[in-house]
């Protein structure tokens, strides 16, 4: 789709004000995430970019929030292909109301709490015995003697125990 928009802004202390299109660097600067990146992003369909005459990328303002979210979302440790499935469960003829995140955050909110109850059990029991089969550490001949939980599976069976694998 070709853009012909006038893409008149102006800055106010740093912020980029009136306008519903940012540049590729105007997201990176206002995002933190270098532009190659995000034509990383675009080429994973995680977000999208109309293109004006000249063939240059413009970005809904919208597309601010999705690049954060996609941010957030890596940093606590889910993969690029659970973002993108998520994000596209959201409109893309609009942009996301308040319940579009909303519903998008119901689905998740199973993942995100596994992922804090293994992130407070990694942070409380590190120094111990996780189920991992080494047998290095003295805790492990009373939780794991012979490890015993080789037959459970894989991994560290401690930690993992009543998460979904």
């Amino acid at each position: 789709m070709q853009l012909e928009v006038n893409f008149n802004s102006r800055l106010c202390e740093g912020n980029l004000v009136g306008t519903e299109h940012v540049t590729i660097g105007e997201l990176a600067a206002r995002t933190g995430v270098a532009a190659s990146a995000l034509r990383y992003y675009e080429k994973l369909d995680l977000i999208r970019a109309e293109r004006t005459t000249g063939n240059q990328r413009r970005y809904a303002r919208s597309t601010i929030r999705r690049v954060s979210f996609v941010r957030i979302a890596q940093r606590v440790g889910l993969s690029l292909d659970e973002i993108r499935d998520a994000l596209a469960t959201l409109p893309q003829e609009r942009t996301p109301t308040k319940a579009d995140w909303t519903r998008l955050s119901k689905l998740w909110r199973r993942r995100l709490d596994d992922q804090i109850t293994l992130l407070e059990r990694l942070r409380d029991n590190l120094d111990g015995c996780i189920g991992c089969g080494c047998l290095s550490l003295q805790k492990c001949s009373l939780y794991n003697p012979g490890d015993w939980l080789a037959d459970q599976g894989t991994g560290p069976r401690i930690l993992l125990r009543g998460l979904p694998t």
